[in-house]
């Protein structure tokens, strides 16, 4: 303690020293120390979530495959985000990897420091765009400006497809004298905000965790360096107090934690220019060797073989290969440029090292507020849910190859005999898993056995999967799961010890309430009718009838338990008949009451409305004119029901040219920032009671299918319609999308205390981008071109009859 408050004294006195040297406007030589005091460093947190960009290279692949082998060379497993203009968690290795918590630049005048993390005035765009102002790869230019007019930043960002950097271009503009620019990095290798170290070293900068490293280089070398612990020692309070580096440290010593990265990039004037590279490996040398690369090639031919300019094969080629893009942006409101970037954002959240495997979003929901004191995957999971959207948004615009791959890729996260821990039935698929199938949460979801199934009959129809090759998959996987869809089993496995008896889930897609649920049912039905018309194909005729008796079984009751007729809303527009959200016995009209959950107390069942329903139609289980269907839409669609219970809410085109609807998950959620102190959800690691679910996005396109399936189902979908429905559901969904064109999981619907500020309509912290929300986009556009529904199981509907 003595020696550390010796230290600390010794810091205090430098730093008074550089007031000193403030005032007088001379320059002081830094100190220089060995090892830098104030271990661990402050507590590590996660950045924000709202991504305004998420960027990697385009890799292609090899018999369904990432190889490093040629002809495609080394694949590049960088990925990075951008969130408030700054450089935020950068991925290496597997996606969920997180390297760096951010990388933030800092202007430094003679009575003035800013950071990228203060106020600045901030734009994104494409660095590389058709005539049409759509992109044609993941590479960006962020703007920011200091409010009191004194500096602009401008910053390039992508990276080297043929390494493993991260390239970013820095231009500098100011018309005062004596203004300098540093750069800053706060890694959290290895995923994590402790146990790191680093150094200082005459090629740059260096952390690491075990065998995992980071390096930062400029392509100039840098005036000065230093390392420490992170708002103790980094340097920037310094810079933020004097103006002066009056201390600088070669290393962090002996002792890990939160450490920082700081190095003086020189003075800035008109135009003043850096390129750097964040680089990483599994050694200091290479690490460094590769940042050297991307440096000697220079930005022009890094950014054109990312791109995919001349040979290199790049984002552009990606964009070229995808042959519905073209007719499907007629549907769109916006030229096609959100089409082209959520191509682009969905195959940029798959890993490259489990090819197939594609995440839910490249974001930790509410991360300023999540530790980071331990490895949390946050989103960059897999969920076989949200990757059955995204398969399907793959098929729909045109990447048979990606989906064929993600299915195959499905084997790794269903319950087998040698799944780690299980002791209880097998078939059904883990809730959420690593990439690499390391279990997370292991709760029991019908829909997520159900879709991989839906999946491989979809394959089979567009002729992605042959015969021979469904009929393999029936044996190894398809089979297992739908006859755990028929008989159920003991889920057994880490905390969950559970008998399943189907048609009722251990969780519905919310993950939050067992029981019946519209939603699960539409899905288990059509699972086991393609499971049937699969295992006939397959020969197997036994299972193929037992399969189909059983989905009629399960279809024959979905009015009795999940369809009042005796509902207790108070609505004018309600009849009191409609489909409740959930409910855990079998009769619907019954007054049990859910669980509670995220904060919120349990209601009485018949009070919780979702949009669950209408995956009934979208699955071809229930016809769009269904009574059940039309009986339920007046209390979906009611703006008037007390606003917890309310579920959709009206947002204004911001040309004017009127309003489009909003929906939230259901009634009663809690899983979103709290109305009542405006804290993010569950801030401090507790639930509160003032928690309230925002309105999700891809209900917007969930309606918009709807409205293509009724249309057709009382043969009005003309042009009139169609063009109705772009205006209102597919422009609607483009409005959502922040200005980097990332759409959200939630967006701000004006209820209660809003703390961070947001618009109506903006996204929250929850998670940006997410790939459900662009993916449901897609299917939304390729639908309303096709003029039918995109993941419409017409055989369904046919069994049903």
């Amino acid at each position: 303690m003595k020696k550390y408050n010796l230290i600390t004294a010794t810091i205090l006195a430098a730093g008074l020293v550089g007031c000193g040297v403030q005032n007088t406007q001379t320059s002081a030589v830094a100190q220089t120390s060995v090892s830098a005091p104030g271990a661990p460093g402050e507590a590590p947190f996660w950045a924000y979530a709202g991504k305004t960009g998420i960027g990697t290279s385009f890799e292609q692949y090899q018999n369904g495959h990432y190889s490093n082998e040629a002809p495609t060379g080394k694949v590049s497993k960088v990925w990075f985000s951008i969130a408030k203009g700054m450089i935020t968690e950068t991925m290496f290795g597997l996606i969920h990897q997180a390297q760096i918590k951010d990388m933030q630049f800092v202007v430094v005048g003679k009575d003035f420091t800013v950071t990228e993390a203060d106020d600045l005035d901030v734009t994104i765009d494409y660095l590389y765009k058709d005539d049409k102002g759509r992109p044609l790869s993941l590479a960006y230019k962020v703007v920011s400006k200091d409010k009191q007019g004194r500096f602009s930043l401008e910053k390039h960002i992508f990276t080297d497809p043929d390494g493993q950097s991260l390239f970013v271009r820095s231009i500098f503009n100011t018309q005062l004298d004596g203004v300098k620019a540093y750069v800053t990095v706060n890694p959290y290798i290895n995923n994590n905000g402790l146990d790191d170290f680093a150094k200082t070293t005459e090629q740059g900068l260096v952390a690491w965790q075990g065998e995992n490293y980071l390096s930062l280089q400029g392509a100039q070398p840098f005036k000065q360096t230093s390392v420490g612990f992170t708002g103790v020692s980094d340097g920037l309070s310094q810079l933020k107090t004097t103006q002066q580096l009056t201390r600088v440290y070669k290393n962090t010593g002996e002792q890990s934690g939160n450490v920082s990265l700081l190095a003086e990039l020189g003075e800035i004037g008109e135009n003043s220019q850096f390129d750097l590279t964040l680089s990483f490996g599994n050694n200091q040398q290479s690490s460094f060797k590769q940042g050297q690369a991307t440096l000697a090639k220079g930005y022009q031919a890094v950014l054109d073989n990312y791109n995919g300019k001349g040979e290199a094969l790049g984002w552009q080629d990606y964009l070229q290969s995808l042959a519905p893009l073209n007719n499907m942006s007629e549907q769109t409101a916006d030229n096609g440029k959100l089409l082209y970037t959520s191509a682009m954002v969905l195959k940029a959240q798959e890993d490259k090292t489990h090819a197939g495997a594609l995440i839910a979003s490249l974001s930790n929901p509410w991360g300023e507020t999540v530790s980071a004191k331990t490895g949390s995957t946050g989103y960059k999971a897999v969920w076989v849910r949200d990757f059955y959207q995204v398969a399907m948004a793959f098929m729909a615009m045109g990447d048979t190859a990606t989906a064929k791959t993600a299915f195959e890729y499905l084997e790794k996260v269903q319950v087998n005999s040698k799944t780690p821990g299980n002791n209880g039935d097998t078939g059904w698929f883990l809730q959420k898993t690593h990439v690499d199938g390391e279990l997370e949460w292991v709760g029991v979801q019908l829909d997520q056995t159900a879709m991989p199934i839906m999946l491989a009959w979809k394959l089979h129809q567009a002729d992605v999967l042959s015969d021979a090759e469904l009929t393999d998959w029936y044996t190894r996987m398809l089979k297992p799961a739908a006859d755990f869809l028929v008989e159920g089993g003991r889920a057994k496995i880490l905390w969950n010890d559970m008998q399943i008896t189907p048609p009722a889930t251990q969780q519905e897609r919310w993950e939050e309430q067992a029981g019946y649920s519209p939603s699960t049912t539409a899905a288990v039905i059509a699972g086991l009718i393609t499971a049937a018309d699969i295992a006939k194909m397959a020969g197997d005729e036994v299972n193929a009838k037992r399969y189909l008796a059983t989905a009629k079984i399960y279809n024959a009751d979905i009015e009795s338990m999940m369809f009042t007729t005796a509902g207790n809303l108070e609505s004018n527009a309600s009849d009191g008949e409609y489909f409740i959200r959930i409910g855990q016995d079998k009769d619907a009209n019954s007054n049990t009451k859910i669980n509670a959950n995220n904060g919120r107390d349990g209601f009485n069942k018949k009070q919780i409305l979702d949009g669950g329903f209408l995956e009934l139609v979208r699955y071809g289980v229930r016809d769009a004119l269904a009574p059940s269907i039309v009986k339920t839409l007046p209390e979906y669609d009611d703006e008037t029901l007390t606003d917890n219970l309310q579920v959709k809410y009206s947002f204004e085109f911001t040309d004017g040219s009127g309003t489009f609807a909003g929906y939230r998950r259901y009634g009663n959620d809690g899983y979103g920032e709290d109305e009542v102190t405006g804290a993010n959800y569950a801030q401090g690691g507790k639930n509160s009671p003032g928690q309230r679910g925002r309105v999700w996005p891809f209900f917007t396109g969930e309606r918009g299918h709807y409205e293509i399936a009724a249309a057709n189902a009382n043969n009005t979908l003309d042009a009139t319609k169609q063009q109705a429905i772009k205006n209102s559901y597919v422009k609607g969904l483009e409005q959502f999308a922040n200005e980097g064109m990332m759409l959200p999981e939630q967006v701000w619907d004006g209820v209660g205390v809003n703390k961070a500020g947001y618009t109506l309509g903006e996204g929250t912290n929850s998670a940006t981008p997410l790939a459900w929300t662009h993916a449901e986009y897609v299917k939304l556009v390729r639908s309303l071109s096709d003029k039918h529904v995109w993941d419409h199981y017409p055989i369904v509907t046919k069994a049903l009859k």
